[in-house]
């Protein structure tokens, strides 16, 4: 796993891009759950840090479509799916395994 960021840096309700494995990674912090998605959206490859984020989920803001940000699966659009990467909270660091998906 890799750090990336503080948790500090990552207010509730909050979003930040960061690097890892020559990814860019969009975290989100939903009261305190971080999660981490891919910052491109797999439909047309928008960038997901303007996402709109409610009730667990992500949405594009090119075209709406609505990835769940546990498993990056997309109910509308199923052939799609946002790779989502684990997430570990050590202290006030936040880790994550990107590998090679």
């Amino acid at each position: 796993m890799e750090s990336v960021a503080k948790i500090s840096e990552l207010p509730n309700f909050g979003k930040k891009v960061v690097n890892a494995a020559g990814r860019e990674i969009l975290l989100v912090n939903i009261k305190g759950a971080i999660y981490a998605v891919e910052n491109e959206c797999p439909h047309q490859g928008s960038p997901m840090n303007t996402a709109v984020v409610k009730d667990g989920y992500i949405a594009c803001p090119r075209h709406g479509y609505r990835f769940n940000l546990t498993d990056g699966s997309c109910t509308e659009h199923p052939e799609c799916t946002l790779a989502t990467f684990p997430v570990k909270v050590n202290g006030d660091d936040i880790f994550i395994e990107v590998g090679n998906r």
